[in-house]
């Protein structure tokens, strides 16, 4: 009876073996292939924005839309900011991929380490991963910072 069992697992194992040789061979045809850069927009142009998304005692989120800037897939929103709207010192940035089939692309930057109730003036842009900028800025914003334990969501109204 132990020889039926280890001839059966043998003939279970084979079958197994040759089905997952067959499929990765299946497989094989079907191998994702990277996509080079889109072409980079002759002018990229911010289309809703730059606006408060949410801010709580310590943080706040930007968020604007541009077109898609198109180079390289990996870029990143850049929120210039800082108390003086005369000089914005302070940087926050938050890593994008491009999506090549997107028309747009929406940018959202934490900016945190923000003491409460503290108004804040900020401009945005946006680069690829190479620090090369798209050529688009923002006017100068603002937002404040909440109260402690408070949080701030700005209304879904479009820009």
């Amino acid at each position: 009876m132990n020889r039926q069992y280890v001839q059966a697992a043998i003939t279970a194992a084979t079958v197994s073996l040759l089905c997952s040789i067959s499929i990765a061979a299946e497989l094989s045809r079907y191998d994702a292939k990277e996509i080079p850069p889109a072409s980079k927009a002759s002018r990229v142009r911010i289309t809703q924005g730059p606006k408060l998304e949410s801010a709580d005692s310590n943080s706040a989120i930007i968020r604007w839309t541009s077109n898609n800037p198109g180079g390289s897939d990996e870029h990143y929103g850049v929120v210039h900011y800082g108390t003086n709207p005369k000089k914005l010192d302070r940087i926050a940035k938050s890593h994008i991929r491009l999506n090549q089939n997107h028309a747009y692309t929406i940018f959202r930057v934490n900016v945190d380490g923000l003491p409460p109730q503290t108004t804040y003036f900020y401009r945005v842009t946006s680069e690829e991963s190479s620090g090369t900028s798209d050529g688009v800025e923002s006017a100068v914003e603002r937002f404040t910072t909440a109260r402690s334990g408070e949080r701030i969501v700005a209304s879904a109204k479009r820009d």
